[in-house]
């Protein structure tokens, strides 16, 4: 499983002109699932997500977590987080998990992170063509992998 975690203002995703999910101050979460993903996959990063010390303190300093802070998190599903780009100009998304595979991956995620933060987490419609708008707050963008964790 991969994410890239973005702190954000605000973020919003709209799919045919409806808006499916908005947050104010929080972390927008883009995940992507491969095969071979499993429930520990998840719940390994719902933990790194929700304790990840990425909001700032009186101080200044970035030393609160999403919780902490009272930030909301916005999850929006993005298989291209698996692109290979070893050969030639075209991505290839072999290594992204298929739909009937991620989509459910993808819904217990968005599950077992809104109970981690006790409330629920909006999402953009999986499989969907999204506009994702976002104002990045510092910027702070990371990229987490499940499988490398670092």
């Amino acid at each position: 499983m991969r994410v890239v975690i973005q702190r954000v203002s605000s973020a919003a995703v709209t799919v045919a002109g409806n808006t499916t999910g908005r947050i104010g101050p929080g972390m927008l979460v883009l995940a992507g699932f491969e095969d071979g993903d499993t429930q520990d996959d998840i719940d390994w990063m719902v933990r790194k997500l929700v304790g990840l010390r990425i909001f700032s303190d009186a101080a200044g300093v970035m030393n609160r977590s999403v919780v902490e802070a009272g930030g909301e998190v916005l999850a929006v599903s993005q298989f291209t987080l698996y692109a290979s780009v070893k050969k030639g100009n075209r991505p290839s998304w072999s290594r992204a998990a298929r739909a009937e595979f991620s989509e459910p991956m993808f819904d217990k995620f968005v599950v077992a992170l809104g109970a981690a933060l006790g409330r629920p987490v909006p999402t953009g419609l999986f499989g969907a063509d999204m506009q994702v708008s976002l104002v990045n707050d510092g910027p702070v963008t990371l990229a987490i992998d499940s499988k490398s964790p670092e």
